[in-house]
């Protein structure tokens, strides 16, 4: 068992809540869905006992026929749900058309995917009449508690209702606002752990990264890593101990966390994890130095002299499903901005996903069925990983919300959640000066064994073009970890 984590002697249980919707008042979720974990068994952490969680209400647009919502009119009006879809739609005179067109052709597995594109095309089209029919169809069939399609169309509707009434700037920020309210450290703690423990989707990263920062690091003497990571540093615990039972002598290891987050009590909760940190690392007997930076913003305006790098030092800049929120036109700016601190190496992980919606025509169409494609697959390993009345399940569900009224809902140049495929990352990275590094067979060994500890389904791949590997799951990939080096 890592010992960093025996600390505090926690031990995880189940808090899996029935949810209910029969009052007035439903749940939302936190805003951690990229946090991470090491690659020692999932249940073992710093951040010691779990506790019940909470969250607030969830917003849900109602679309009434006969008082649909105009362009000029952002107003939401709000009804609750049934918990699952209705068998039989019931016959409107407004949108009788759409019902017998639907009614006997949709697929009891994915009928979200064709009512939900159908919906996009007609508002690409600017076909209102129809989109106004299909909407209120798909209002019917929508509920954040039903199966995988009645969720993807709750969350896809608001998003496509959003951008209609060009209020997916102004809903994005009610859905912050309202999670950040109930999102606590412990919540989002507990969040964390529970998903690192069912699923390997965030805690490959960190064992595939961890393998090529170690393999840079050997022979060094002073090392530096700088995490870009809103990740509660659980990534490092496992590479410490890798440092402290290295053959030659025990290097001195300092750790820059940069955070992006403007969540209240961020520096309190920095805090708290150096002090534990540290700690564990003198119980490794690592010379250790633990700083974090704050910064706000996009990231391609970072100020790189907060790093205070030194010149004896061997860098590793880490990556942790982060650069999905730098700008479009300032990726490749921000990645030569970091080729001239020289570093050993540089570790990227980012969801495999092309999420470049765009604002009109053929380009939005193309762009939302790649959205709704990728998430049905994020929605589906979750349902293979947690039980139905999970409420960390839940949460997560209502954070990929969000995600999607990012990139449905908002303009293309506001959107902080819009992910690039691996063979994009691979072209700016050597536009920007870099190669490719490839993960040795030892990490790959290490990343099989850590998928051995998950339910089957899980696989590791490596991509034609040669950089880095993909996390797979039953054949598609889902995410990608890669290291590159300064040419």
């Amino acid at each position: 068992m890592d010992t960093m984590f025996t600390l505090n002697q926690c031990h995880h249980q189940s808090f899996n809540s029935t949810i209910t919707t029969s009052g007035s008042s439903s749940r939302s979720s936190t805003e951690h869905h990229t946090t991470h974990h090491h690659h020692q068994p999932p249940q073992q952490c710093f951040f010691m006992e779990e506790d019940n969680l909470s969250s607030s209400s969830s917003i849900h647009p109602y679309y009434s026929p006969n008082q649909f919502p105009s362009h000029d009119n952002n107003n939401f009006h709000h009804h609750l749900i049934s918990t699952s879809p209705p068998p039989q739609l019931k016959s409107h005179a407004f949108s009788q058309d759409v019902v017998r067109e639907f009614s006997d052709s949709l697929s009891p597995n994915c009928w979200s995917r064709e009512l939900l594109s159908e919906a996009a095309r007609a508002l690409a089209d600017n076909n209102s009449s129809r989109l106004q029919q299909l909407m209120w169809m798909l209002n019917e069939l929508s509920s954040p508690y039903g199966e995988i399609d009645s969720k993807l169309s709750f969350y896809f509707l608001q998003a496509l209702f959003a951008r209609m009434t060009e209020s997916g700037n102004s809903t994005y920020r009610t859905l912050s606002s309202a999670s950040a309210k109930t999102c606590t450290f412990e919540s989002t703690r507990n969040l964390l752990l529970k998903f690192q423990e069912v699923s390997p989707w965030t805690t490959f990263g960190h064992v595939a990264s961890n393998s090529a920062i170690m393999d840079a690091f050997n022979g060094e003497t002073k090392l530096h890593i700088v995490d870009f990571s809103n990740t509660y540093c659980t990534q490092w615990p496992n590479l410490l101990e890798a440092i402290a039972t290295r053959t030659d002598d025990t290097p001195h290891l300092r750790l820059t966390v940069v955070t992006t987050t403007g969540s209240n009590g961020t520096e309190t909760v920095m805090q708290e994890i150096g002090n534990r940190m540290e700690k564990f690392a003198r119980l490794m007997g690592v010379p250790f130095k633990f700083h974090v930076v704050h910064h706000s913003g996009d990231l391609s305006y970072f100020n790189l002299n907060q790093l205070d790098t030194k010149t004896d030092e061997c860098i590793a800049i880490n990556f942790n499903g982060t650069l999905r929120s730098v700008s479009y036109d300032r990726r490749d700016y921000l990645l030569s901005m970091f080729r001239n601190i020289n570093p050993k190496v540089l570790t990227i992980v980012e969801e495999e996903a092309d999420m470049d919606v765009g604002t009109d025509g053929v380009k939005f169409l193309k762009g939302f069925e790649e959205c709704l494609r990728w998430f049905r697959v994020y929605f589906e390993a979750l349902d293979d990983s947690f039980p139905k009345t999970s409420n960390e399940r839940l949460m997560l569900e209502r954070e990929a919300g969000r995600a999607v009224m990012d990139v449905v809902g908002r303009r293309p140049e506001c959107s902080v959640e819009r992910r690039e495929t691996a063979e994009r990352w691979w072209r700016r990275m050597r536009g920007s000066g870099f190669d490719g590094v490839v993960i040795s067979e030892e990490g790959c060994d290490d990343v099989r064994a850590l998928l051995r500890r998950y339910k089957e389904g899980w696989s590791v791949l490596q991509p034609e073009m040669g950089a880095g590997i993909f996390l797979m799951r039953r054949d598609t990939p889902v995410v990608w970890a890669s290291a590159w080096k300064p040419v």
